[in-house]
């Protein structure tokens, strides 16, 4: 392995969304000892890019469930979001819903809090041309043409590694496409059942220190 990507909330984060401070040392180990860290999340670029700085991780960012990059060369916004905007206004004209908070700067996707059930949601938009995910955090719509998986290939390119020179940790629906893709797939233990049954580790402990778990074992 040359490089780990790691989801954030309830990868590195408990299901509150409060980071582990065992799975940011380990994070910073693994940067230390030349393992550069790549974001995959489902967040906002500008959220991500807090979490990368503050973090110390040296990797691109994979954010919007794909749909914006960040490279170490460019950044890249790869979802159509006017292909999510007819599915929201279709189903808010059925169920009292809202947007997310901050979910009006996202670029390629739109974010909606979780007081629908998502199979409501998937039912409800199965006529639109959007993908449904839910991440535990929010129910995201998102262009079906963009994932995690394709995004990260875009990252490593340009970081000159190979996706099979990837680590890729992650606990949700949404991060089952960028395990997929991965040389080594781990989900932590709070993982959703089908990620798990899709992987090659499942961590003894769950969110980060799982995922701390996991980079000990196999990186450091």
């Amino acid at each position: 392995m040359k490089a780990i990507a790691i989801d954030i909330d309830g990868t590195i984060t408990d299901q509150n969304r409060k980071i582990c401070v065992n799975a940011i040392n380990a994070l910073r180990k693994a940067e230390d000892n030349g393992y550069p860290i790549i974001l995959v999340t489902g967040n906002v670029l500008c959220a991500a890019k807090m979490v990368a700085v503050m973090v110390g991780t040296s990797g691109g960012i994979v954010s919007e469930n794909g749909g914006f990059i960040q490279t170490r060369k460019k950044n890249l916004i790869l979802g159509d979001i006017e292909k999510c905007k007819p599915a929201y206004e279709f189903l808010k004209s059925k169920y009292s819903i809202e947007k997310t908070e901050f979910s009006n700067i996202r670029l390629s996707e739109i974010a909606i809090v979780r007081n629908i059930d998502v199979n409501i949601v998937k039912e409800t938009v199965k006529d639109f041309d959007v993908e449904v995910y839910d991440t535990k955090f929010a129910i995201h719509l998102t262009d079906p043409e963009v994932n995690k998986g394709k995004s990260l290939e875009i990252v490593a390119k340009d970081m000159g590694i190979t996706l099979d020179e990837i680590m890729a940790i992650g606990d949700s629906e949404n991060d089952l496409e960028f395990l997929e893709v991965a040389g080594f797939k781990v989900a932590v233990r709070n993982a959703d059942k089908e990620l798990k049954e899709n992987t090659d580790y499942v961590t003894k402990k769950p969110y980060g220190d799982g995922a701390a778990e996991a980079i000990e074992k196999f990186i450091l």
